[in-house]
């Protein structure tokens, strides 16, 4: 079981870091980290801390991964520090494992959310036992142009606010990826929106329930094989959860990642999987295929799966905490987190 971090309230400071890519900090990106502060101070009540080197540009934050670890650490270390934002997601987090000190997260549990590239820092959280939030990132979510969806409000409101059972997780009504440059002058340009087909089942019957692992697919294949990679104890009985990133991975990537799973027997001993949404739904069916063959090979078909789920890299975004129990109900495609995510 993994230590659930206290809830959030009107007031409470938070922390906002760059992990991986230091985009938040380039002069012509500022505006939407701004943006995005002005959204948590505005709608949700909150006090922003900006961690020291989270704002020095992408160079500095590429070139200093010791430095963005020093942030992540500081951030757990202050105790006036509730909870901690990821400003956005990239591709190296991986560089910071050889300085994260993981008594510092186990004897400082906060909230931890973020989402991408940020699967690594919550294998971190993982490692030192604390629950943390697969969830929205500053820089997209809620740097949203002209406001915030109120999908991705509720969700954010549900899960870190209360402490009641986070319950059903409905499907979008719409959802975007289109990609709008991040310059001043698309500001107030609204993204198109699209009518959401909702969840797709798989394949699998009945109900099944079962802790939440995973993160974005790519990412987790940095951690196989090093102190980060969850043990075997988080995998069993789990649902998992998996997403692709903007690079769009060709559908075979997805078949070989889920060969490993199931050559591991991580397949094999899950419960479930929850696959979200592909950026603008590219290879969507390609994906699906992908996903069906490999269980077709390891004699998983009946293996509950929902797909196209609101996580990952699109909008609007519900959270997924990890190591809370969820439920895929396969005759009603309904997905539920039968947990509260804090206390």
């Amino acid at each position: 079981m993994l230590k659930k971090p206290n809830m959030l309230k009107k007031g409470d400071r938070i922390a906002t870091v760059s992990p991986s890519w230091g985009g938040a900090g380039e002069p012509e990106i500022r505006w939407r980290y701004e943006q995005g502060v002005k959204r948590l101070e505005e709608v949700f009540g909150l006090e922003v801390v900006t961690m020291p080197n989270s704002l020095k540009g992408s160079a500095y934050v590429y070139e200093n991964p010791k430095a963005r670890a020093e942030d992540l650490m500081l951030a757990f270390q202050d105790t006036s520090i509730k909870a901690i934002i990821a400003n956005i997601g990239g591709d190296d987090s991986i560089r910071l494992l050889p300085y994260i000190d993981f008594n510092t997260i186990k004897d400082n549990p906060k909230i931890f959310m973020g989402y991408s590239d940020v699967t690594m820092s919550h294998l971190f959280c993982l490692k030192a036992g604390i629950s943390s939030f697969y969830g929205p990132a500053i820089l997209t979510d809620f740097a949203e142009n002209i406001e915030m969806d109120n999908y991705t409000i509720e969700m954010v409101k549900r899960t870190l606010f209360s402490n009641n059972v986070i319950g059903e997780i409905q499907p979008a009504n719409a959802w975007t990826s289109e990609r709008l440059e991040w310059i001043e002058s698309n500001k107030y340009k609204k993204r198109k929106l699209q009518p959401n087909r909702g969840y797709e089942l798989l394949q699998g019957t009945g109900i099944v329930e079962g802790r939440l692992i995973g993160g974005n697919i790519e990412v987790l294949e940095f951690a196989k094989q090093t102190v980060l990679w969850p043990e075997r104890k988080y995998w069993k009985n789990a649902i998992l959860f998996f997403e692709t990133s903007e690079e769009k991975p060709d559908p075979s990537m997805i078949t070989y990642w889920l060969r490993n799973y199931a050559a591991q027997g991580i397949l094999q001993e899950s419960k479930g999987i929850v696959f979200g949404k592909p950026q603008d739904e590219t290879y969507y069916d390609e994906y699906k295929q992908a996903i069906l063959k490999v269980m077709k090979e390891y004699s998983l078909e009946e293996l509950p799966i929902l797909y196209n789920m609101n996580f990952g890299h699109t909008e609007p975004k519900s959270i997924l905490p990890y190591g809370a129990k969820a439920q895929i109900n396969c005759e009603n495609k309904i997905f539920s987190i039968l947990e509260n995510g804090v206390v």
